[in-house]
């Protein structure tokens, strides 16, 4: 059960670890789903993801039990109800910078008056073979709610955006709010600050605390300011790391 039980696990703060895919392939989705990996998140805000290729994804996350949730490209209702709908487990979405914005983002994500459509057909919901109240309370239980805090202004609107109803968790992205800042480089006062502060956001409403690192060392590092959720990496660097160590070795031979 752990697509089931995934938004209770990160809400409860637990360790969990993902990365964010960025090859459209739903093989990646099975060899992954072998890993010790807790989720994955398809990246379709930066990597060549249409409607199609998440919807082949997220059948077999569910095919696997596997928690896929999917960056989506922007915050409209059309993005959110599409990932949902083809059964992903949550959305990530980016640049939400202020309670306004947290707010139509959860609205979207959840049925109700306003909010996300309501189909009973669709893969989420068991191509009709679950009924009303039990769909409705499914989203309530299992569907992840998580905001992108990636511009100085959502520092600054993190307490409000984080006591939001139906936001789960708050995402700082460390690359995107560095440049906010004028820097180039993810090692400033500015960018330890804001994730101190988001932490504190985060602690005090009892949402998630989730960021981008590069690897398990950084996310031990990171801990200190209360997050429990890291998306590290991603497949590409995975790849390129491994070929290239691999393929060192190789070189090395005959080498005195």
């Amino acid at each position: 059960m752990q697509i089931a039980g995934f938004r209770q696990r990160l809400l409860s703060r637990v360790p969990l670890a993902g990365t964010f895919l960025k090859t459209p392939a739903l093989q990646l989705i099975e060899v992954l789903a072998q890993s010790e990996l807790d989720f994955v998140c398809l990246d379709a805000e930066h990597a060549p993801f249409d409607r199609s290729a998440i919807d082949a994804c997220c059948a077999m996350g569910r095919a696997l039990d596997f928690p896929v949730l999917v960056r989506v490209g922007d915050s409209s209702a059309r993005e959110i109800l599409q990932a949902l709908d083809c059964g992903a487990v949550g959305i990530v979405v980016p640049h939400v910078d202020s309670a306004a914005k947290a707010a139509d983002v959860a609205r979207a994500a959840r049925f109700g008056r306003g909010g996300r459509g309501y189909a009973g057909s669709t893969r989420w919901a068991g191509y009709a073979t679950q009924s009303m109240p039990d769909l409705l309370k499914k989203s309530q239980d299992e569907t992840v709610v998580i905001v992108q805090i990636e511009e100085p202004e959502g520092v600054d609107a993190s307490d409000a955006i984080a006591e939001t109803d139906g936001v789960d968790a708050l995402f700082l992205g460390p690359a995107d709010l560095s440049v906010g800042y004028g820097h180039d480089n993810q090692t400033s006062d500015d960018l330890a600050h804001a994730m101190e502060r988001v932490g504190k956001a985060a602690g005090a409403a009892g949402k998630a605390y989730v960021s981008w690192v590069a690897n398990a060392q950084k996310a031990q590092d990171w801990s200190q300011y209360g997050m429990s959720c890291f998306f590290i990496s991603s497949e590409h660097s995975w790849m390129r790391a491994g070929a290239t160590a691999e393929a060192r070795g190789v070189h090395e031979i005959g080498k005195v």
